[in-house]
């Protein structure tokens, strides 16, 4: 069965890292929706006078938020329907939390979850001080709003719980603080692509959590 993996999670928790660490292993389409959607981000915030770096004050939310997911989903759609493994990458903070989101997004390619093998991995770390010394080190011009406007943006960092109805084992929250990269690379690779001793019985699963 077709696989649509959402990596999930605040800036800086390495979901981007992971995902593109089990692409190279298993070779799904991958899309992260910040690349996807990067040039006309910046384009359209340039033209209204803002900074083309920025994605996080209001005006990217109204601008340009949006849009972002519609071109990450509509390219991750089209590849299902071409019968790809897809992991999409993002916050995708307000649409976890909508039950009935993936339903209809899967619906615009007559899918539903029963013939597309919906996973979501919420990659986190154990607090705050190590959200921003990781997005202080990779030094991206993306996230000088959010350093210079930290006390505002942590307030959108706390976990969020997917709502998202879906059969079986499909939702893992990962603590990314603990472990070295390979080895949290194979714990993420097990949950999607099966391992016995990776999960437990039930919905959802965490790795990592005390």
């Amino acid at each position: 069965m077709r696989k649509l993996v959402f990596f999930v999670g605040g800036a800086g928790s390495g979901k981007t890292t992971i995902a593109k660490g089990i692409t190279i292993k298993e070779h799904p389409v991958f899309l992260d929706m910040d690349t996807a959607s990067r040039p006309a981000s910046e384009k359209i915030m340039e033209l209204m006078g803002h900074d083309p770096h920025d994605r996080d004050s209001a005006a990217y939310k109204l601008l340009c938020r949006d849009l972002g997911y519609r071109l990450t989903m509509d390219s991750a759609l089209e590849n299902l329907e071409l019968g790809s493994d897809v992991f999409a990458v993002g916050p995708f903070t307000s649409e976890i939390r909508n039950p009935n989101w993936i339903h209809e997004e899967l619906a615009k390619i007559g899918a539903t979850v029963n013939d597309v093998e919906v996973k979501v991995v919420y990659v986190y770390l154990e607090d705050m001080a190590q959200y921003k010394k990781r997005i202080e080190d990779r030094g991206h011009k993306a996230d000088e709003w959010k350093l210079a406007n930290w006390d505002e943006f942590v307030q959108r960092m706390q976990r969020t719980e997917v709502q998202w109805e879906l059969p079986g084992r499909s939702v893992l929250y990962f603590d990314n603080s603990q472990g070295t990269l390979e080895e949290n690379i194979i714990s993420v690779e097990h949950f999607i692509y099966g391992d016995p001793d990776a999960t437990e019985d039930g919905v959802p699963v965490s790795i990592g959590e005390a």
